[in-house]
């Protein structure tokens, strides 16, 4: 499993080169997540899910997204872990939003 870092990730995730998958609880989405992420908290994730695509996975600081991007790895999934979770992304500029496009945060 590697880590690949938030301006790498943004670019390949504009690109359509890959998905992002945010593990984290709903209370924590909810109030705020990178756009075009998709929701799949880490006690759900099913890898057959992502079969043949690549997997980004992130959480608040990584190392949820870490555990998930180790069970994918583990199943056949190509992914790797967003180095600094969201908050490394939030750090990077990478916009944090709520469902409703409004700003979001990391605080929940």
């Amino acid at each position: 499993m590697t880590d690949i870092d938030p301006d790498e990730a943004r670019r390949r995730l504009d690109a359509g080169e890959v998905v992002l998958v945010d593990v984290r609880e709903r209370h924590e989405w909810a109030a705020g997540h990178a756009p075009g992420a998709l929701h799949r908290p880490l006690g759900e994730l099913d890898p057959a899910e992502f079969a043949g695509r690549t997997v980004v996975t992130t959480c608040r600081g990584g190392g949820r997204g870490s555990r998930a991007a180790t069970t994918l790895a583990d199943a056949g999934v190509d992914a790797a872990n967003l180095a600094g979770g969201l908050r490394g992304w939030a750090e990077a500029g990478g916009a944090v939003v709520r469902d409703d496009g409004t700003p979001g945060t990391l605080d929940a």
